[in-house]
């Protein structure tokens, strides 16, 4: 299968994308950040917390008002949205999320967002309007699940997402190809090879330890033994703030980005 490459841990398929990485931090770029709800926002914080710490610029939080007596002191940059009465982003909160998304050169939909209608809906809306990279995890990626089919056309989205997940955008568009938790590593290999031929998006799923990333029909695959670092979010914000200095190659980007993790 000429599409599948395989990546080492340490060693980088597409060392270029490191030399991009600016050394200067005013040069290294804006990261957007939107998650939480009144009952947490770690994923939030920890999203944060790596982004800065794998080089990008400037990182800027937005995040429900319900939380604005919990954010934490090193949390410098944050906005608040209107909240809802489940304490997650209400209707009105899309105008201060398209603001953040001309702010930005990559938006992160980092999780921990409640399962509200109304933030689906400013999710949804937002992710169809957006011209820059979204990368979207964790819950984010069911809360948006009845728009997979709207979605899935926007050559800037990028899923980090669980084999379930996929599971449930093959399902939501009818696509022919069945995915079971005990597929086969290589069979999976072809179906996202085969699916991201069909729509633009880029994927990125842990399956069999190993670390998958899927783009135009081509795939790159590493072994992997942290699914945590998946379920915490680091992998999404190592993603995004990748994304930012190689935001026209997601697939070197993103694979780059979990190289040394």
């Amino acid at each position: 299968m000429k599409f599948w490459q395989k990546q080492e841990p340490g060693k980088p398929l597409f060392p270029d994308v490191e030399w991009n990485k600016p050394e200067r931090r005013d040069q290294a770029g804006k990261l957007g950040i939107i998650g939480g709800n009144k009952l947490g926002f770690l994923a939030v914080a920890e999203s944060y917390q790596e982004s800065l710490k794998t080089g990008v610029g400037e990182a800027r939080v937005l995040l429900p008002d319900a939380l604005k007596k919990n954010v934490p002191a090193n949390m410098t940059d944050v906005l608040f949205a209107p909240t809802n009465q489940s304490g997650s982003l209400a209707n009105e909160a899309l105008t201060e999320t398209l603001a953040l998304e001309r702010w930005a050169d990559v938006l992160l939909l980092c999780g921990d967002a409640g399962r509200n209608s109304q933030t689906a809906i400013v999710y949804e809306e937002l992710i169809k309007k957006s011209e820059i990279p979204v990368v979207l995890t964790r819950d984010a990626i069911n809360l948006v699940q009845n728009s997979f089919q709207e979605i899935l056309d926007n050559p800037h989205v990028v899923f980090v997402a669980s084999l379930a997940q996929v599971q449930k955008i093959f399902r939501a568009i009818f696509y022919p190809k069945m995915i079971t938790f005990s597929i086969q590593l290589s069979q999976l290999v072809e179906a996202l090879h085969k699916f991201t031929i069909t729509y633009p998006v880029t994927i990125c799923v842990f399956h069999a330890d190993n670390l998958i990333i899927a783009h135009s029909g081509e795939v790159v695959t590493q072994k992997w033994d942290a699914p945590m670092a998946i379920w915490r979010g680091t992998v999404g914000a190592r993603a995004a703030s990748y994304l930012i200095w190689s935001p026209k190659a997601p697939l070197a980007a993103i694979s780059t980005a979990i190289c040394k993790i």
